[in-house]
């Protein structure tokens, strides 16, 4: 039986680390949570205190070079994800960085060369291809349950961010510090659950725009694709009356329907009739990926969340946004005032 422990360093334990991700590296088998960093010294230390992490710092170069630490998880926003896993990667170390992978497919592509020039393992948090729902949902497919696929759809509605009238602009609104807006954040997410599912999107073409937001990167977003053959579309309104988040998966023999990021229960519909399915997401939610990448640095399994599977979401994104900031295969962030989808003029109130 392999006896190693995976020690674990992170880069930026904010809010994500307090319960989704951070207690996860504490209990996932074989496992254990070693250091800690925060550009707020106080912040780090009250952390490591709080989560009885023996090590914490400032420094994100005395972090990742320390001996005790044997893989990183970056958990800082996407601006900083190239810059500190470089660094990373130059130390010899697998990563674990937060998704989106980077603030753009260029980025990311970046990133994926130099730890695979290194042959070092790159895992990326899109945690949620450890989850139950997805892998039941997944067995469904597999098994033939809905007969011949013939339609894919994806909404999500959730009302606008409030007026900015502070100043201070989250940095998920930020493209410098995101990427892009919350499609980047949380339709990430989403993209990559149907890549687990179906395989790699194709066909992928679509649309961005800001209708009614005072930021400015887009808040709404529709997209076609195609998914194992089938034609699919998805779409995502951050500006929306109300909420609404489902993915609907028709057949010649059934229906799926289920929640892409919240928990509502998986709805299966064929001639027998009715059934639902509920799948509660574990208390820390990164765990069961945290423990596949474990497992793999023990030798004793895969992680399914790796740069190469990452990077085509990042690529599906990109195509999906290019029109909007005028290309991202530069430095897109820098030239805001120029981007041809930006808000010509306030959005009404």
């Amino acid at each position: 039986m392999n006896e190693m422990v995976i020690r674990w360093g992170i880069l930026g334990c904010g809010d994500v680390t307090e319960r989704k991700s951070g207690p996860a590296l504490q209990k996932a088998s074989g496992s254990q949570l070693v250091a800690v960093m925060r550009r707020d010294a106080s912040k780090a230390q009250d952390y490591a205190r709080r989560h009885n992490v023996p090590f914490w710092t400032n420094d994100a170069d005395a972090l990742i070079n320390r001996p005790d630490v044997d893989i990183v998880y970056i958990a800082t926003p996407p601006g900083a994800h190239l810059e500190v896993a470089l660094k990373v990667c130059a130390a010899g170390k697998p990563c674990y960085v937060e998704k989106p992978m980077a603030r753009s497919a260029t980025e990311s592509i970046v990133m994926d060369d130099a730890f695979r020039r290194a042959g070092l393992p790159l895992f990326v948090a899109f945690y949620r291809r450890g989850f139950d729902r997805f892998k039941v949902t997944k067995e469904f497919l597999d098994t033939g349950r809905l007969g011949t696929l013939t339609g894919i759809a994806y909404t999500y509605e959730s009302p606008r961010q409030p007026d900015l009238n502070s100043g201070q602009l989250p940095w998920r609104l930020s493209a410098a510090d995101a990427g892009a807006g919350l499609f980047y954040d949380l339709g990430s997410h989403l993209l990559d659950i149907l890549d687990f599912l179906f395989g790699p999107l194709e066909n992928v073409s679509g649309i961005a725009a800001n209708r009614a937001s005072e930021y400015d990167v887009e808040d709404t977003v529709a997209m076609s694709f195609t998914a194992m053959g089938v034609p699919a579309v998805a779409r995502w309104n951050f500006a929306a009356f109300g909420n609404r988040d489902e993915i609907e998966i028709q057949g010649t023999q059934g229906k799926l329907t289920l929640s892409g990021i919240a928990n509502e229960p998986l709805r299966l519909e064929t001639s027998a009739g009715s059934e639902v399915f509920s799948c509660e997401p574990p208390p820390h939610v990164h765990q069961p990926l945290v423990q596949t990448i474990v497992n793999e640095l023990r030798g004793l399994g895969k992680c399914p969340s790796t740069a190469a599977t990452a990077l085509r979401t990042m690529k599906v994104m990109d195509a999906v946004l290019a029109s909007y900031y005028g290309g991202r295969e530069d430095e897109f962030w820098k030239r805001v005032e120029t981007w041809p989808g930006k808000p010509r003029v306030p959005a009404s109130k």
